[in-house]
C-alpha cells in the first residue's frame, strides 16, 4: 500500500471457531469467516469512523469476520487502498465514498466480485456497490427538544462538518426539536469544512457562544472544548462524549453501525447482492441511533415531553422529518 496509510493499516483477526452469520440470523449460516477491510478517511478515533471501527471490532471478537483496516487515506490515495483490499481478497470493504464517489464506484465495477459498503450521499449501484448514510437525525431531535427546553439565552449553536446531505439532515433535526419546545429559540450554524480538525470546531463554537449562544450542537469533535472553556453544556453526537465531559455534554445523539454492518454481512454470507440503500437500519427502531442523556440535567418536564416522543418514534407514531437542505 502507498506509503501515505500504509503504516497505519492494521489486522484484527476472528477468534475461535467461525459461527458465520449465525449469530446475526440463524438461518443464515457461513463456513468461514467473512474477511473485511475498513478504509477510514480520518483516524479511527474520529467521532463517525469509530462507529464503524468498534462495529467491526466487535464483529471480529465474535468470530463473524476477519478484519484489517487503514486509517487516514487520503482521497488521491483511496481508490488504491479500495483495489489494493480487493486484489487481497477481502470479501466486504467498508468506508466512505463521500469525497471520491466516482473513483470508488469505478473500483466496484472493476471488482464485481468483492462487496463494497460506502458511506455515501450518492444511490447505490451495481449488485456490490452499496451505500448507508449516517441517520442519527431522530436521537439529534430528541436532544434538540432537550436544548430548546434548557436555554436560557434562547439562542442555540451548532457545528457541522460540511454540508453535505446527511450532516444537513442531523443539524436541522436538532434545530427542529429545540423549536419544537421553543418556538421563540434561534439557531447559530457553522461548517468547518473539513471532517477532522478539533481545533477549528473549538473555534467554531466559540464564535457561537460569543453571538449569544448558551448550548452547542456539536456535530464534529472539539465542539464540546469550546463549551467547556466557557462554561456553558453542550451535546455530542455519534459517541458518548459525557465521560470526556462530564460537566459539559448532558446528551449525545448516538449512531450504532452494528445493525448495518449485520445486514451487509447477511448478504455477503448468502450470495445476495449488496448493491442497496442500508440506510433506513440506522433508524431507531432497529437500534441503529438513540440518545443517551444525563437524566438531571434537564428539567423534568422536559425530559418527560422528550421521552415521549422518543416511544412515540419507537413505536412508528411519530417520524422526524427528514431536511437535507443546508441549513441557515
Amino acid at each position: 500500500m502507498a506509503n501515505s496509510f500504509k503504516m497505519s493499516r492494521r489486522t484484527v483477526l476472528a477468534t475461535g471457531l467461525a459461527l458465520g452469520a449465525t449469530a446475526l440470523v440463524p438461518s443464515a449460516r457461513a463456513q468461514t469467516v467473512i474477511k473485511v477491510a475498513g478504509i477510514h478517511a480520518s483516524p479511527v478515533e474520529n467521532a463517525w469512523n469509530s462507529r464503524l471501527h468498534e462495529a467491526m471490532l466487535d464483529a471480529a471478537k465474535e468470530g463473524l469476520i476477519e478484519y484489517v483496516f487503514s486509517e487516514g487515506v487520503s482521497g488521491t490515495d483511496y481508490a488504491r487502498a479500495m483495489r489494493e483490499y480487493a486484489e487481497q481478497g477481502h470479501q466486504l470493504i467498508v468506508g466512505e465514498s463521500y469525497a471520491v464517489e466516482t473513483e470508488a464506484r469505478q473500483v466496484a465495477a472493476d471488482y464485481p466480485d468483492t462487496a463494497f459498503l460506502m458511506g455515501s450521499s450518492g444511490e447505490p449501484s451495481g449488485d456490490n456497490f452499496g451505500t448507508f448514510g449516517t441517520w442519527n437525525h431522530e436521537a439529534a431531535y430528541l436532544t434538540g427538544m432537550l436544548a430548546g427546553a434548557m436555554t436560557k439565552s434562547n439562542v442555540v449553536g451548532s457545528v457541522g462538518a460540511i454540508p453535505i446531505p446527511e450532516v444537513n439532515m442531523l443539524i436541522n433535526a436538532f434545530n427542529l426539536g429545540a423549536k419544537e419546545v421553543n418556538p421563540e429559540v434561534k439557531t447559530l450554524v457553522a461548517f468547518i469544512g473539513t471532517f477532522f480538525d478539533p481545533p477549528k470546531a473549538r473555534e467554531a463554537g466559540l464564535a457561537q457562544i460569543d453571538a449569544g449562544a448558551d448550548i452547542l450542537f456539536g456535530e464534529r469533535i472539539g465542539t464540546a472544548d469550546a463549551a467547556k472553556e466557557r462554561g456553558i453544556k453542550s451535546v455530542g453526537s455519534l459517541i458518548d462524549y459525557t465521560p470526556r465531559y462530564p460537566d459539559t455534554v448532558f446528551a449525545n445523539a448516538m449512531w450504532y453501525f452494528r445493525p448495518l454492518l449485520d445486514a451487509a454481512l447477511v448478504d455477503v454470507a448468502a450470495g445476495t447482492p449488496v448493491g442497496k440503500n442500508y440506510t433506513p437500519t440506522s433508524l431507531m427502531k432497529d437500534g441503529g441511533n438513540d440518545i443517551v442523556y444525563v437524566p438531571d440535567a434537564a428539567p423534568a418536564e422536559a425530559v418527560a415531553a422528550m421521552e415521549a416522543k422518543r416511544t412515540a418514534i419507537k413505536a412508528g407514531e411519530f417520524e422526524v422529518p427528514i431536511n437535507m437542505e443546508e441549513p441557515a
